[in-house]
């Protein structure tokens, strides 16, 4: 029976039933055969709505929704070229920051690769610098975010990993910022090979660019400097952060219309949505897995292989990038629950291991041949995967370089909360 079940359960999933779905039934299933209630798996539902921090994510992603929407991409690419385009690969380093900022703030990266991707592909062009590094740099970009607060996944992270997010936003900050530099010192080494002219720096159209956005340059002093500061927690900075985008972007700037306001409210909770009933039946499965002591028997499996801790998180990188290529928020409800304690017990941070994942998933998804950055990036720029493939594969190489360092110093990434005095 349990064979039949396990095929069938298996067929489901390369048929594509909704992973909720797979989850729930795959959780019922196992308490069942344990001969437990099936209600244990509805208690975690009640449980998820009790935890604090689980407002920061509709509102967060709400407030992306509507700077998506907004003129908020054209006018973020104008800010950050009038400020670095005089520079040496400034326009690239540009595009990099532009990305990154509003990736974090989105929480999406296929919304970054849509909105800015078709700014930035023919300013690139137009510097001079090449297709294949344009490309590249676009496809990198879409997640590059993804580290930096008020990321999505980094509050996802800490829900389902049980840490506090203000620990998290701390401890995958400075590996973001790391990974900032070295794809800007990439860009820079480009600009000269191929030659690259910057762009003449003009007080006028910085002055212009500045005006332009003038009220949403606060907006991540706003929200980073008040959970830094200690002015409210994340929870608190998600509803900050949804007011005063809804207020900028409706009656200031007037690029998003209040009758606009339904349609947007319902296209960012139906991703809540599906992210809180994935995240619920996910966390059912995950306490018949701590019952049945799954990751005791793992750490047991590894420990009589692998008993040296670096040898274990090559292991771990090599597993978590192949996971998190396809659907990452899948990847952190079902794989953090198993590998946290397995973790722990070979001494390694959990805010580390949730920068190491954070990290993975940003490589992941433009790893060949599952990538999602490389499937969005062919469609948005209308260019067969294989030279997707080709065209990012110098990035690759860079964000596998800073994966190594923060694995390996882990310093990187507990500095920041240390310092901080976060708990």
């Amino acid at each position: 029976m349990t064979v039949l079940f396990l095929a069938g359960f298996g067929i489901l999933a390369l048929a594509g039933a909704p992973v909720f779905a797979l989850l729930g039934a795959l959780a019922l299933r196992l308490f069942s055969g344990a001969g437990i209630d099936s209600s244990a798996v509805i208690i975690e539902l009640a449980r998820l709505a009790s935890l604090p921090s689980l407002i920061a994510i509709p509102l967060f992603t709400f407030a992306g929704y509507v700077l998506a929407e907004s003129g908020a991409p054209r006018r973020l690419v104008a800010l950050a070229e009038a400020l670095f385009g005089w520079l040496p690969g400034g326009v690239a380093v540009a595009g990099l920051c532009a990305c990154a900022l509003f990736t974090a703030f989105t929480g999406a990266s296929g919304v970054t690769i849509i909105a800015l991707g078709g700014l930035l592909f023919p300013l690139l062009r137009r510097q001079g610098y090449p297709e294949p590094f344009a490309l590249g740099l676009i496809s990198t970009t879409g997640s590059l975010g993804l580290l930096l607060p008020p990321s999505l996944p980094i509050i996802l992270y800490s829900l389902v990993g049980k840490i506090s997010v203000d620990k998290l936003f701390a401890a995958a900050a400075v590996p973001g910022l790391l990974l900032l530099a070295a794809l800007s010192a990439y860009a820079v080494f480009m600009a000269g090979k191929e030659g690259v002219k910057p762009v003449r720096f003009s007080r006028r159209t910085l002055r212009g660019a500045a005006r332009n956005a003038l009220w949403e340059i606060p907006l991540p002093f706003i929200i980073i400097g008040g959970i830094y500061g200690g002015l409210f927690p994340a929870s608190e900075a998600a509803a900050v952060m949804a007011f005063y985008v809804v207020i900028v972007e409706t009656l200031v700037y007037k690029d998003v219309r209040w009758s606009k306001m339904p349609e947007i409210a319902r296209q960012s909770m139906m991703l809540v949505g599906s992210i809180l009933i994935v995240l619920g039946c996910a966390l059912g499965l995950t306490n018949y897995l701590i019952d049945a002591e799954i990751p005791g028997r793992i750490f047991a499996f590894l420990h009589q292989r692998i008993s040296d801790r670096w040898a274990f998180l090559a292991l771990l990188n090599a597993f978590l990038l192949v996971v998190n290529m396809v659907e990452i928020f899948s990847a952190i409800v079902i794989v953090v629950p198993i590998i946290a304690p397995v973790a722990v017990q070979y001494g390694i941070d959990p805010a580390h291991l949730g920068a190491l994942f954070l990290l993975n998933l940003e490589l992941g998804y433009m790893t060949p041949p599952l990538g999602l950055n490389l499937f969005l990036a062919s469609r948005r720029f209308d260019r067969p995967l294989p030279v997707l493939y080709r065209a990012v594969a110098p990035f690759w190489v860079l964000l596998l370089a800073a994966l190594m360092l923060v694995t390996y110093f882990p310093g990187l990434s507990l500095w920041l909360p240390g310092l901080l005095r976060i708990p």
